[in-house]
């Protein structure tokens, strides 16, 4: 198995999932009548756009950490770090569409892998420079 590969697929699940969690929101703009481009209206509709919005600040990091995780450290370790992310995600998505303060094993999950995943790879790369 090529658990480079495995890494990049991981990628794109997280942003299946990040598109998942666009049509969400665009399902609750329609059901609680928030017409666009308004990011404020119904409680039902913001918490939606907020794990939306909250998921694409996470990317931002996740991606290029599972990446370079992936060729400085760790094929298989970055693949199970990525997976947690995504369960951290998607149990974050669930608490807090549910209730606001449910939002935070979720989140921790996914923060917890996506820190470790970023400080192997600043660890990986200083290895890889210095070597």
């Amino acid at each position: 198995m090529d658990y480079s590969a495995t890494a990049q697929f991981i990628v794109l699940l997280a942003v299946i999932q990040y598109f998942f969690f666009a049509i969400t929101v665009g399902r609750a703009r329609e059901t609680y009548g928030v017409p666009a481009p308004a990011t404020t209206g119904h409680p039902e509709f913001e918490r939606r756009f907020r794990v939306q919005q909250n998921t694409l600040e996470q990317l931002i990091v996740f991606i290029p950490a599972i990446l370079l995780f992936s060729a400085w450290v760790s094929a298989g370790w970055a693949c199970l770090l990525g997976i947690l992310f995504l369960i951290g995600r998607w149990q974050y998505s669930r608490g807090y569409i549910a209730d606001p303060a449910r939002r935070g094993r979720g989140f921790m999950i996914g923060a917890i892998a996506q820190m470790l995943l970023l400080l192997g790879a600043v660890l990986g790369g200083l290895g890889a420079i210095f070597d």
